[in-house]
């Protein structure tokens, strides 16, 4: 098998992009992008550091994120894993990418930029929820603004199927699949939703 490893290759393989795939890129939030974003309860944020790439998902019961001026963007850091590979990686290296997504739309708006992270006290209390803060907020200078084309999640249905995971396996499997038995399994499911509603924020 041959690999791509030049651009020049690859450039040739794609031709030149449309105008508008160029002509809708902005630098900062527009009244329409703004719209857009606000509207996003679940984004993805893609981040790089020593040890690799990281992509997680974020969520929330309003706006993911809060606009602190039109070229910049907060992120509240809710309870997780506390893994913090996203974390761990800006602190090293700030680039990051964000995608945008909101349920019944095949558009993604997508951000490109550069973040820092905040522990500021006046900048976490914008974002309480039910008394808690998140422990850290991701801000975000904005490089580029732009829509995804919806191609990806017209093939994919994303949003005219029903639930199929029925006949996946759950976390508790997996856990108890990597660790031998020792953590997971059903008990590990059992409390899940429990343990989720109490530690949500």
């Amino acid at each position: 098998m041959d690999y791509i490893d030049d651009i020049e290759t690859l450039e040739a393989l794609y031709g030149e992009p449309p105008s508008a795939a160029l002509s809708k890129v902005a630098r900062q939030m527009t009244p329409l992008y703004r719209r857009w974003i606000m509207a996003s309860r679940l984004c993805v944020l893609s981040s790089v550091g020593p040890e690799g790439t990281d992509a997680s998902p974020r969520g929330d019961d309003g706006p993911v994120v809060q606009e602190l001026d039109p070229g910049t963007l907060a992120l509240p850091d809710w309870r997780g894993n506390n893994r913090i590979d996203s974390l761990r990686n800006i602190v090293r290296d700030p680039r990051v990418s964000l995608m945008f997504l909101v349920p019944g739309s095949n558009n993604v708006v997508r951000v490109t930029g550069t973040a820092r992270l905040t522990a500021d006290a006046g900048l976490r209390a914008r974002f309480e929820k039910n008394g808690r803060l998140p422990a850290t907020v991701i801000v975000i200078a904005i490089g580029e603004i732009y829509t995804q084309c919806a191609r990806a999640l017209l093939r994919a249905g994303a949003w005219t199927g029903g639930d199929e995971s029925a006949d996946l396996p759950t976390v508790g499997e997996i856990l108890a699949e990597m660790t031998g038995g020792k953590e997971g399994g059903k008990p590990y499911d059992a409390a899940w939703g429990e343990r989720a509603a109490r530690t949500m924020w």
